[in-house]
């Protein structure tokens, strides 16, 4: 007897989600399929591999939905997103097509982590160091010191906050920047609250925490990277376009700057041809700050709950209703 309804899920890059929870509860009336590659750009080409499908689990802002996707998808029933929201999605559309939206928990830290793993890789060389030792060579590169120097936070949330105080345990002078940051939450932290070009000026590694908005976009752009020191590092583990992409790829190319990490980018996944891939001082990850075991096994347990309830007649977690 086929079952009731099919189910894909999205962008699974690395073939976790089966793996990462039960999805037992719905072998009943469920068909999943898997798509481990990104199905790009195209909407018609999108609305061809996924037409057939009632159910649809997205990791947040892989694959965009706006109404004219989710127009071209007239078997949709159901949307579960892993996290409380995804600005990919049309949620007001998808509404009034009937379509339920609902999302999933996510974790507050690991983004953080990964900007200090980047902060780290930049310093201390250490992707390059194991590089040479693989290549059977021995201290191919001098590392530098984090004690002493600044750190300069662009947005003081939950996650600038968690590598300012990292940036406090390594004895740096910390400091912040955003259009509404107060004293207060600067104090709460135990960081400096400074003017934008003195965050850009006197900073010698800036870590980007801020949501991508109208006004946060190109927030880092050309000149920006002429106020920075030609010592000076980039780390971005926030969104791709708060930073102009082309001017960063110039500064790195013409040394106005020392480096950058870089885990987000304004196409992805990255293009292979990309000119940052060529760069010997950009380190370099695939939108993976926020990508832990934890996260997956919280994730995909709660869509596959969200499934199971919504076919049950109770929709849990919902985001448009």
């Amino acid at each position: 007897m086929s079952k009731a309804y099919k189910l894909a899920i999205l962008d699974d890059y690395q073939n976790a989600a089966l793996a990462a929870a039960d999805w037992s509860g719905l072998n009943d009336s469920v068909e999943i399929t898997v798509f481990d590659k990104h199905l790009g750009w195209d909407e018609d080409a999108i609305a061809a591999a996924l037409a057939p499908y009632d159910i649809l689990v997205c990791m947040r802002e892989r694959t965009r939905f706006p109404a004219s996707q989710i127009d071209k998808l007239p078997n949709l029933k159901l949307i579960v997103t892993t996290g409380m929201r995804n600005l990919a999605i049309d949620m007001d559309h998808a509404k009034a097509k009937g379509i339920v939206v609902s999302g999933t928990q996510m974790l507050p830290y690991p983004a953080a982590e990964h900007a200090v793993g980047l902060i780290m890789d930049l310093v201390k060389k250490i992707s390059k160091e194991s590089h040479v030792m693989r290549n059977g060579g021995w201290q191919g590169y001098v590392s530098e010191s984090l004690n002493g120097r600044t750190l300069g936070i662009l947005g003081l949330g939950k996650l600038g906050a968690r590598v300012a105080k990292f940036g406090l345990a390594m004895e740096m002078n910390v400091i912040a920047w955003s259009e509404n940051l107060t004293d207060e939450r600067c104090a709460e932290v135990g960081v400096t609250r400074v003017d934008k070009e003195t965050l850009f000026k006197e900073s010698d590694i800036i870590s980007i925490h801020l949501i991508l908005s109208e006004r946060s976009t190109g927030l880092v752009g050309a000149d920006e990277f002429q106020m920075m020191k030609p010592t000076s590092y980039l780390v971005n583990t926030s969104r791709g376009p708060i930073v102009d992409e082309a001017a960063m790829v110039q500064a790195l190319q013409n040394g106005d700057i020392g480096g950058a990490g870089i885990d987000v980018y304004d196409v992805e996944p990255l293009p292979t041809d990309h000119p940052l891939r060529s760069l010997e001082n950009a380190v370099l990850t695939g939108h993976t700050g926020y990508v832990v075991k934890e996260l997956y096994e919280i994730v995909y347990t709660e869509a596959a709950e969200n499934v199971r309830t919504w076919i049950d007649g109770a929709p849990t977690r919902g985001l448009n209703v």
